[in-house]
């Protein structure tokens, strides 16, 4: 790692802690700006600002816009979290069994919690009431977004408003050839479900085991597309840190071998001991897990470039063709195609997010592939950080890493 990243770690490290950071050395306004750029990418800007800015070392003039954007975020995510709060209470007076998971739930394992930002609230629905629910967001003055009719998860915003729900029927797209597959460890949820509360407000959850797997397939499933940031890192290890007592951890290694995840998963808690705040004896870390031979750094330093759900940059985000194509071959023991024309001409059940019309008329697959290459050329016309050779270096070099870590075979 390079000194940036080292540093940036130690400031984080007591953010999670809640304390002022004390990083060795002296810092250059140059390696400010580097430290606040890397907050931002990963989207911890708050919390890494209530940790350093009242350092004398830290110039003035450059906290001055920080101070405001953080303010502009606390702010947003405050009226989120009370906004939602509130949708919550209306979904349980109704009856429905609404399991938060991520979120709002992550947020408050934090120092301050609404200084830890959250794109979205997601809510897993039982089948039978999820008209009943869409009802109810409908009548709180939400409206879903474009979506297919089956689809896995339904997005809902309100005007005006920061609120944006996610509406779900599983907890991953059972169409994902890499990682569909997932969704059959999370059939028993609701019947294994509990109630915490939230600024005195109920909230029905996932069980501290079937959360803290969530978690770790969450950022599993990112990891397979073009990477996840440290934010995701400090929720794990935040939460085995709080609820690990209560954590079948022998039950969460079974199921990550079953996924070939278990170095992945073990990769994630040695960050966390061994850079961030992660701490084995307080989350009752056995020893079968502690035994597992896993190397870190190359995990780290991944997720560092990755920025928060691998789109630090358009090379790094379109790679993900060829390690999802990797992925996928393996399960279903095919040879992997080939990545520049995978890339380009993904098959019709790869497009129908996008593209619904494929669903019913997939032979207009052509008039997709169209559609998606003007849209790239257009998205990456003024762009630097996007090049098809570099995305396809970084697929290469990202399938190497899943072969490290067991997620492929060499």
């Amino acid at each position: 790692m390079n000194a940036t990243a080292v540093t940036f770690l130690e400031i984080l490290k007591a953010a999670l802690r809640g304390e002022p950071a004390a990083p060795a050395g002296e810092i250059s306004p140059e390696e400010w700006q580097r430290l606040f750029r890397m907050a931002r990418i990963h989207q911890i800007l708050p919390l890494f600002y209530e940790s350093v800015h009242a350092l004398p070392s830290l110039p003035r003039e450059l906290l001055a816009p920080v101070k405001q954007q953080v303010r502009h975020q606390v702010i947003r995510q405050t009226m989120q979290t009370q906004e939602f709060l509130e949708l919550n209470r209306h979904l349980q007076q109704a009856g429905v069994r609404a399991l938060v998971v991520k979120g709002i739930i992550c947020r408050n394992l934090y120092p301050k919690p609404d200084h830890r930002p959250s794109g979205d609230e997601d809510l897993l629905i039982p089948e039978e009431q999820f008209a009943l629910c869409r009802g109810i967001l409908t009548a709180q003055g939400l409206s879903a977004g474009e979506h297919r009719q089956d689809a896995y998860e339904i997005p809902y915003r309100r005007d005006g408003s920061p609120l944006y729900i996610e509406l779900h029927r599983q907890l991953f797209p059972p169409e994902s050839d890499a990682y569909g597959d997932l969704n059959r460890f999370f059939e028993g949820v609701f019947a294994q479900s509990i109630t915490e509360r939230i600024q005195d407000t109920p909230v029905d959850t996932l069980c501290p085991t079937d959360h803290l797997f969530y978690l770790i397939c969450h950022a599993f499933k990112h990891f397979l597309h073009s990477g996840f940031g440290i934010r995701q890192v400090c929720d794990i290890i935040l939460y085995a840190n709080r609820y690990g007592t209560q954590v079948d951890w022998l039950q969460i290694l079974n199921h990550c071998k079953a996924i070939r995840a278990e170095k992945f998963a073990a990769a994630l808690f040695q960050i966390g001991r061994k850079h961030l705040t992660f701490d084995p004896v307080l989350a009752a870390y056995p020893a079968v897990w502690r035994e597992i031979p896993v190397d870190e750094l190359p995990m780290l330093e991944d997720l560092l470039g990755s920025g928060l759900y691998g789109d630090a940059t358009l090379s790094r985000k379109h790679s993900s063709s060829i390690t999802l194509d990797a992925v996928a071959a393996q399960k279903q023991r095919k040879r992997s195609k080939n990545p520049v024309l995978l890339s380009a001409f993904p098959p019709a059940a790869k497009l129908e997010g996008r593209y619904p019309y494929l669903k019913k008329h997939p032979y207009l697959v052509p008039l997709a592939w169209g559609s998606r290459l003007w849209e790239y050329a257009r998205e990456t016309g003024h762009r630097r950080d996007s090049s098809a050779a570099e995305a396809l270096q970084i697929g290469n070099d990202r399938i190497e890493l899943m072969k490290l870590y067991g997620i492929l075979e060499p």
